[in-house]
């Protein structure tokens, strides 16, 4: 029997579906009336940075860098034909991601809805992999780890974490090494699919006009394949609370010079709570968007332009602050940003900048939930984190002055901020 729950929304008036699955699977149904669309996400709490884990043996397994991304390649070839051949008689938009700690399936559709998510359901649980097959898909990953490798703006981030984290496997490139994917085999593959692509370890996520569960229920029970509950346990190196290096610089054949100057966060539990989350985002629009005083006197000053950008990266055992963009003198502008933060910390944020950030904040939350693709991929990434989006808004509704300068002082310690500098040749 599935066990359904209805979480509403006081605020924006939303209502979705979360349900316990027969199968394991944990299922999102969050209606929107009036919309054509509809999407939907299938996903695995499985990324780049599970490489070693406990197999069902009980036995430790460490896999090769990148794994993950190239699994997700690969289950898109099904023993009765390629899954995108599928996708285009329903006519749906189908496509596949893997980040540092999910690997997600998804599709988007305004007709054959029915159809597409039975494709869904049934390749992402229908794994094939065969020596021909690996080894042909080592050529094609190989060229897009190439391709990243020359792409100034990912090395910078990369380089980034390189310099922050010391250990732990968020600093290695998600797709891997052109060396790491050549030990990749069939049954690696398979390894890390009966590990992770347990539907107890999994979330689908259907947002849209579709999105009912007079529909999507009965195709659930139909195709989806019931599951003995397993704990999946990865395991993380332990990460130092100090930096591996302060700076990193790399040339590349770029006009202007990129940057991104991170502080890395002490992180004493998996991952961070609604509530923190939420104190962080307004924050860091206080500390860094386009109406704060930071980002006026970098301007003034030439040090950056329209590319400068910010973000709160999270994950499980890891959290640091990010700023970066286009800067003719990347050195200064980091010191300006390190200055800045520092004075801060000594008089706090004011009542007026926190009063603006909180406001605008939380009408850009109101205003996401709005966007079916947004909407399916925060409830998957919630499921993971153990968040829910309606107490996320909540939390930013209802924070004070006095959280986010306490927040102001968790987050940023200068003495653990690194800068990493794309220069032109």
């Amino acid at each position: 029997m599935e066990n359904i729950e209805e979480i509403q929304c006081s605020i924006s008036g939303d209502k979705y579906y979360k349900i316990n699955h027969k199968s394991g699977l944990t299922i999102y149904v969050y209606p929107k009336e009036g919309f054509l669309s509809t999407y939907a996400l299938f996903g695995a709490k499985y990324g780049s940075i599970n490489t070693a884990f406990a197999k069902e043996d009980g036995q430790q397994a460490v896999v090769p860098d990148g794994i993950a991304h190239y699994l997700e390649h690969k289950l898109f070839e099904c023993e009765d034909g390629d899954a995108f051949a599928k996708y285009a008689k329903t006519g749906a938009s189908a496509n596949a991601y893997t980040s540092f700690d999910k690997t997600c399936y998804l599709f988007s559709c305004t007709d054959n809805f029915e159809e597409s998510l039975k494709i869904l359901l049934d390749f992402v649980q229908e794994p094939y992999f065969t020596d021909e097959t690996v080894q042909k898909e080592q050529g094609i990953i190989g060229q897009e780890i190439r391709m990243y490798d020359d792409d100034p703006n990912w090395r910078v981030s990369f380089n980034l974490l390189g310099a922050l984290y010391k250990n732990h496997p968020v600093k290695i490139d998600i797709a891997g090494t052109v060396e790491t994917i050549a030990e990749i085999t069939p049954q690696k593959l398979y390894d890390c699919y009966n590990g992770f692509y347990n539907l107890h370890n999994m979330a689908l996520t259907i947002v849209g006009g579709k999105a009912k569960l007079d529909v999507v229920l009965p195709i659930c029970d139909k195709y989806l394949k019931e599951s003995p509950e397993k704990k999946v346990e990865s395991t993380f190196p332990d990460e130092p609370a100090e930096i591996a290096k302060d700076y990193v610089e790399q040339k590349f054949p770029v006009s202007i010079p990129l940057f991104q100057l991170g502080f890395k966060e002490p992180v004493s539990k998996e991952r961070l709570t609604d509530k923190e989350m939420a104190e962080s985002e307004i924050l860091l629009y206080a500390i860094g968007s386009g109406s704060s005083q930071m980002y006026e006197s970098l301007e003034k000053q030439g040090l950056i332009n329209n590319t400068f950008e910010y973000e709160h990266f999270e994950g499980p055992f890891y959290s640091s602050v990010l700023f970066g963009g286009e800067s003719k003198n990347p050195k200064a502008a980091a010191k300006v940003i390190k200055d800045y933060i520092e004075n801060l910390k000594v008089r706090g944020i004011s009542e007026k900048d926190f009063e603006i950030a909180q406001r605008a904040v939380y009408g850009e939350n109101i205003a996401a939930l709005n966007n079916n693709g947004t909407v399916a991929g925060i409830l998957m990434d919630n499921d993971f984190a153990g968040r829910e989006i309606f107490e996320y808004i909540k939390c930013v509704k209802n924070a004070t002055l006095g959280d986010i300068n306490r927040r102001l002082n968790e987050q940023f310690d200068i003495s653990k901020a690194a800068l990493s500098v794309v220069l032109p040749l």
